[in-house]
């Protein structure tokens, strides 16, 4: 065990120098670019100057939506690929593990975990590998590492793709042990894992607000060669005492490492359930948080709440970007930053936790809801947020002009619900959460470019009702079976011109099917009939409260059942009859803040839903940054890749994709030619297409 203990620590010094560099110009060995997640790129081939010559130069297709199975209804392919010794590795969707040339996008192998999904209706979708290699040469001496749909860790040879049978029990690591896994469970991995030294860290994702005790939210350690489990971390030890018992608190983003300091960075989500934490009292540390553990053992050395009590499934989505802040202070701090789904960005000591920009804690609005121990205050960062934190005082606001419909129903919709400013708790009657669960600052996380202290951040900008139901009300079948029928005004159109019809019908067959005494207006509807269809259509108005017809669960109309609480949890965003948020644009946005000195630098709408129109839109996604001063981003709900002047935030090109990116891109250069490559696969969720491809960028020679 010494001698282990030994050589475990050497390992970890001995990649302190890559992990804190960033990804140098012949790779991205890591998802984010290096292990701390900086998405910043030393290739500089392409600047603002060339950019106008970038176009494709391959396609990859992973064919992972070609044949129908199980899950693909909801498979999103949204992963980021890394690269080695001129091998690009990446997931499909199904976990399938691609090894593909990143001159020409021709695959070398493929490996397929063959998942098998435990539950239907959840997400299906894999971010990406984590990559190692020893000193040694042969079978299994440079590996890849993937967790699956299905809660496996395997172990894969780079070379080859045959499966390491030396890892675990035949090349993989069953994680559903020791996490009282559910019957309806949706536990699976959806992000890469990480490896630092010996050692793989592997987090876990679990269904939202399905039911209290939830399964556990255990990170684990395990040796990269035997697949030995090290150590488990708990990051909900108190959670055992409730009664009954409180789940989750898990890390299902990416998680940081540091070798030089032998440390790793958690970014965890809530305790369970999401919206009401009646049998959760307290702040419920460490779910929310950034966590920071011992990479041999597993301890944990510091932490710090971003979110108490959480109500608004505002659990710790972006990756923990760490880097070098050189502010305020002529020495260099190894520090961590940390964006939110509220918007917010908190920058720590990564040593100690200590923050590095002032936390104040504020009081916010407290729940009127019957054993709801809401939070007293909450913690503001004094930096400035990437999104705002209040919506205007005009839900129309900014200057974009809706038709006279939607003006109406976006105003019944938002009319009588809570709002008191953010952190506003769900509520009976129905709240106002803004932002809402999707951010702020999601998945996607950040990028860093560490010769200006520039930090980018694409963020959502959308509002949600959030409504508290009792359990087992008629509410549930309403909603899940009749509303969906009554959400579009189109229903009612055509229902008022059924019921006339129906009548003119029954009045011609009374009146002895006699056309001359029909057509005589003897037996058309009676004033009465008329009043009752402009009844239909006043109710109409208000119906369409409702989301429309194309929202779709998590993203849309969601009634989940929080199991073994007294509500159920109806969240839904406020969109008008079009689908558009009902505050003003723009709707999705790319922010960069200065973190020497703490100032916002610019804001640009990323994306569009109105054409001519500089909307924003919803993004999932994130940004890459270049040592040539360039910003490339997908993410946005339509099918471009983009890239932003790092200094001013214009937008200064955009390629066409055979679909939507919601995807990070990644950068290398190999025989001096650089190149950006980003999936673009749509997202089930949002209704926008789909598709299976991987494409990659470059200049030609001479430009």
């Amino acid at each position: 065990m010494a001698v282990a203990a030994i050589f475990l620590s050497a390992a970890l010094v001995g990649q302190a120098t890559i992990a804190q560099q960033p990804a140098n110009e012949l790779g991205w060995s890591h998802y984010g670019g290096d292990a701390g997640g900086m998405r910043y790129t030393a290739s500089s081939q392409i600047t603002r100057e060339n950019l106008q010559h970038l176009h494709p130069v391959w396609t990859f297709h992973t064919h992972a939506l070609d044949v129908p199975r199980s899950g693909s209804e909801h498979a999103s392919f949204e992963a980021t690929p890394v690269l080695s010794k001129g091998t690009l590795y990446l997931t499909s969707p199904f976990d399938v593990v691609f090894a593909i040339d990143a001159r020409t996008g021709i695959e070398r192998w493929s490996f397929d975990p063959k998942v098998v999904l435990k539950v239907e209706g959840g997400f299906t979708t894999s971010r990406g590998v984590a990559l190692w290699e020893s000193a040694q040469t042969g079978p299994c001496s440079r590996r890849v590492f993937v967790g699956t749909m299905d809660a496996r860790l395997m172990s894969i040879d780079a070379d080859t793709g045959a499966v390491c049978t030396g890892f675990g029990s035949g090349g993989s690591v069953d994680l559903t042990r020791d996490v009282e896994l559910q019957n309806f469970g949706m536990y699976e991995v959806t992000s890469p894992p990480t490896v630092i030294g010996n050692v793989v860290v592997v987090g876990s994702s679990i269904g939202d607000n399905q039911q209290v005790d939830a399964e556990s939210g255990l990170v684990r350690g395990y040796d990269v060669v035997t697949g030995k489990q090290l150590w488990a971390w708990e990051p909900l030890p108190w959670a055992r005492q409730n009664h009954p018992r409180t789940g989750a608190g898990n890390t299902w983003s990416v998680i940081s490492a540091d070798p030089q300091l032998g440390l790793v960075y958690l970014p965890t989500g809530s305790s369970s359930p999401d919206y009401w934490g009646g049998l959760r009292p307290g702040d419920n540390r460490d779910a929310d948080s950034i966590v920071a553990l011992d990479a041999k053992t597993g301890a944990k050395v510091w932490a710090f709440q971003l979110v108490h009590h959480d109500l608004w499934d505002y659990d710790v989505a972006a990756q923990p970007l760490l880097f070098t802040w050189r502010a305020h202070t002529p020495e260099e701090t190894p520090a961590v930053a940390v964006a939110t789904k509220m918007g917010q960005v908190f920058v720590f000591d990564r040593r100690n936790g200590k923050p590095l920009f002032p936390v104040e804690e504020r009081a916010v609005p407290q729940s009127d809801v019957p054993s709801e121990p809401t939070s007293a205050t909450q913690p503001f960062s004094s930096l400035p947020p990437v999104a705002p934190l209040m919506l205007p005082a005009d839900a129309d606001a900014n200057g974009f002009h809706r038709n006279l419909w939607n003006r109406i129903v976006c105003k019944v919709r938002m009319r009588g619900l809570r709002y008191d400013g953010i952190y506003t708790p769900p509520s009976l009657a129905g709240s106002i959460v803004y932002p809402g669960n999707l951010g702020g600052v999601n998945w996607g996380s950040a990028a860093y470019d560490p010769t200006t202290g520039m930090y980018y951040a694409n963020n959502n900008r959308a509002a949600y009702l959030v409504k508290l139901v009792r359990q087992g009300t008629w509410f549930d079948n309403w909603n899940d079976d009749v509303e969906p029928a009554l959400q579009d005004w189109r229903t009612w159109v055509f229902s008022g011109l059924g019921i006339l019809l129906l009548n003119t019908i029954y009045r011609f067959i009374l009146g002895g099917l006699n056309w001359k005494k029909y057509l005589a207006m003897k037996y058309l509807p009676r004033p009465r009939m008329w009043i009752f269809a402009a009844c239909i259509a006043a109710i109409a108005i208000p119906v369409t409260a409702w989301p429309p017809a194309t929202s779709l669960s998590h993203f849309g109309h969601e009634l989940s059942p929080q199991r073994k609480a007294p509500y159920e949890i109806l969240r839904d965003p406020l969109e008008d009859s079009d689908g558009r948020p009902c505050l003003g644009p723009p709707w999705g946005a790319m922010t960069a803040i200065n973190l020497n000195t703490g100032k916002l630098a610019w804001t640009s709408p990323l994306g569009t839903m109105v054409p001519g129109a500089m909307t924003g839109i919803m993004n999932f996604g994130g940004p890459m940054v270049t040592a040539s001063g360039l910003v490339f981003t997908g993410a946005a709900e339509d099918p471009y890749l983009r890239a932003f002047d790092s200094a001013t935030g214009a937008e200064l090109w955009k390629g066409k994709l055979p679909a939507t990116a919601q995807a990070t891109p990644m950068s290398y250069t190999l025989d001096g030619r650089q190149y950006v490559v980003i999936a673009a696969g749509g997202h089930a969720d949002r209704s926008k297409g789909r598709g299976d491809a991987l494409v990659a960028f470059a200049l030609d020679a001479g430009q």
